[in-house]
């Protein structure tokens, strides 16, 4: 099985008055990805191959199983149905309880197959102090994504999410099929090179569920930017933890939901 991120396929693409033809296009490739812990398997995730042990390590910090210290080592295995991921933690670590599943972590969803409601909105620890960001950072972030995201410019099919610093250059980009899967790939990342996700701010190409929020104040943000509108448990959680929640971010504009005073410079006016 090969790690590429997309594949060419044949298509017929249409366009008015009537004309067809023959083409091919980039596919994002999404395969299953087994996770377990210590060899105990926990849950399948759909995810694009590539990435998958900063997948792992993400999904382990995000999900509140594990420290970034407490990781010991990721495995990956191949296998004829897809990729096997067990995460060691290291030798005497409590591993906390992770949501336990019956499904399949489909590429939509972050908490498919969650048996019970209260594995599903959990405690949070407070957001990071974080930083000061300008105003400004936001659309710069936006069009520094737009020239990096490769694969998501090439299948128009993928999320990315990026860690961006306090004038909005992006620093580490994670590209997946999935928005959660894409978030976990970055703070897996960001773990693996000891990088603090407090010193900038978290940009996501999707909307801006509680799930991403969650994800976003256990791997250390303090400041989380989404292109899309948030719903209103993300709303409510962000303003739990105190963790700045920015949406439908645009390069002329954007709203601030959750503890708007780590956006600094040229305030925003009120009519």
């Amino acid at each position: 099985m090969s790690d590429a991120s997309a594949r060419l396929r044949p298509a017929l693409e249409w366009r008015a008055p009537g004309r067809a033809a023959p083409i091919e296009r980039w596919a994002p490739t999404e395969v299953a990805v087994g996770l377990s812990f210590d060899g105990r398997p926990h849950t399948v995730l759909m995810a694009t191959p590539r990435g998958v042990a900063d997948l792992a390590r993400g999904f382990t910090i995000t999900e509140g199983v594990a420290a970034p210290d407490e990781i010991a080592s990721v495995e990956v295995r191949e296998e004829e149905l897809g990729l096997l991921v067990d995460v060691r933690l290291v030798e005497g670590a409590a591993r906390r309880k992770a949501r336990p599943r019956k499904l399949e972590g489909r590429s939509s969803c972050g908490l498919c197959g969650v048996q019970r409601l209260a594995d599903a909105v959990r405690p949070l620890p407070p957001a990071a102090a974080g930083v000061s960001i300008a105003h400004a950072a936001v659309p710069a972030a936006l069009a520094d994504l737009e020239a990096v995201q490769a694969l998501g410019r090439s299948t128009r099919a993928t999320h990315a999410a990026a860690f961006c610093d306090v004038d909005g250059r992006v620093q580490l980009l994670a590209e997946d099929v999935g928005r959660h899967n894409a978030l976990d790939k970055l703070a897996g990342a960001m773990a693996r090179e000891g990088r603090d996700a407090g010193a900038g701010f978290v940009l996501v190409t999707s909307r801006c569920s509680f799930e991403m929020v969650e994800k976003a104040v256990r791997m250390g943000a303090g400041m989380i930017v989404a292109v899309s509108a948030p719903t209103d448990l993300a709303v409510r959680r962000a303003e739990e933890a105190g963790l700045t929640l920015v949406a439908l971010a645009r390069p002329d504009g954007h709203m601030v939901f959750s503890r708007p005073d780590r956006l600094v410079e040229a305030a925003l006016e009120v009519a």
